[in-house]
């Protein structure tokens, strides 16, 4: 599957996700409206951001699969990793506002019984999330969309929310009133944490950061290839899914120049076969020369 294949497949992850949290999130809101629960509240107001971000990060799917043009002569890969920022940008306001809201009513001691109903909402609402979970997460490894793996992350942390909850509101049926408002206070702190995670993942590839355990494990590859002598240096960034690797190798200097463009062309193929690298620099450099 091509690149541009990739992410139009993403975008079903995407949608599902937003049309999962338009649902939830008017569900929660009314219900908790109604049931009288701080913790659901926030997790539909937490919801609620999830559309924006999900919406965020299928306009990034989407611009990705642009072409090349004049200005981006690589593509547009990384428009998914600046939705994964603006989502995370989006997480954390309404996180921090979440726990600001709570923190005041645990203060005031602003308590009540939520319903019933708003417990079985949560229950429910959380069982959901965990099957669009798995759906996003397979879908996100398949494709290779640090954006969707994210989004699945947020699903999970939904999911979570949802159970927090959940036992906040019975924890109040038994009178224990501030587990209700604490419950929405860890939902905020959950949301946060969310946020942070995805703002240091998308940071971490815009500025070309690259996880050495991957890299090491591509300068292995290139290190078992038979007329490769030594290896000078390995570099990779990413490139929204795209993995870019530059190597220098040294060789054989009495090879000819055709001898050595095929040990690049070998190496090329390998690492596209076994470690997913669509795009790899090969730099040929004679060994003796180097030692001398």
């Amino acid at each position: 599957m091509d690149p541009y294949s990739k992410y139009k497949e993403g975008e079903k992850g995407a949608w599902l996700s937003i049309f999962t949290y338009i649902l939830l999130a008017i569900s929660k809101l009314v219900v908790a409206s109604i049931g009288d629960s701080s913790a659901l509240r926030a997790d539909g107001l937490n919801n609620a951001t999830d559309v924006i971000a999900s919406v965020a990060v299928l306009v990034g799917l989407k611009i990705s699969r642009k072409p090349p043009d004049d200005d981006h002569h690589y593509g547009h890969f990384r428009a998914e990793m600046i939705a994964s920022l603006i989502a995370s940008f989006i997480m954390i306001t309404i996180g921090i506002q979440v726990l600001i809201d709570t923190v005041r009513s645990i203060i005031a001691q602003d308590f009540s019984q939520p319903d019933m109903l708003t417990a079985w909402t949560a229950l429910g609402a959380a069982i959901v999330m965990l099957f669009v979970y798995r759906y996003n997460l397979r879908l996100g490894k398949k494709i290779n969309s640090s954006a969707l793996q994210a989004a699945a992350q947020d699903n999970k942390s939904d999911a979570l929310v949802s159970i927090g909850a959940f036992i906040g509101i019975i924890g109040a049926q038994f009178h224990l009133y501030w587990l209700d408002p604490l419950a929405g206070a860890i939902v905020g702190l959950i949301i946060c944490k969310t946020a942070w995670d995805i703002f240091r993942e998308a940071t971490h590839t815009l500025t070309d950061g690259f996880h050495p355990n991957e890299l090491n494990e591509i300068k292995e590859s290139i290190d078992t290839h038979p007329d490769v002598m030594d290896i000078k240096d390995v570099k990779g960034r990413l490139h929204g899914n795209q993995a870019l690797i530059e190597a220098t190798i040294y060789v054989d200097p009495l090879m000819t120049v055709e001898q050595s463009h095929e040990i690049t062309d070998h190496i090329e193929e390998e690492l596209k076969e076994k470690h997913d690298v669509p795009h790899a620099h090969i730099h040929i450099e004679p060994y003796e020369d180097e030692r001398q």
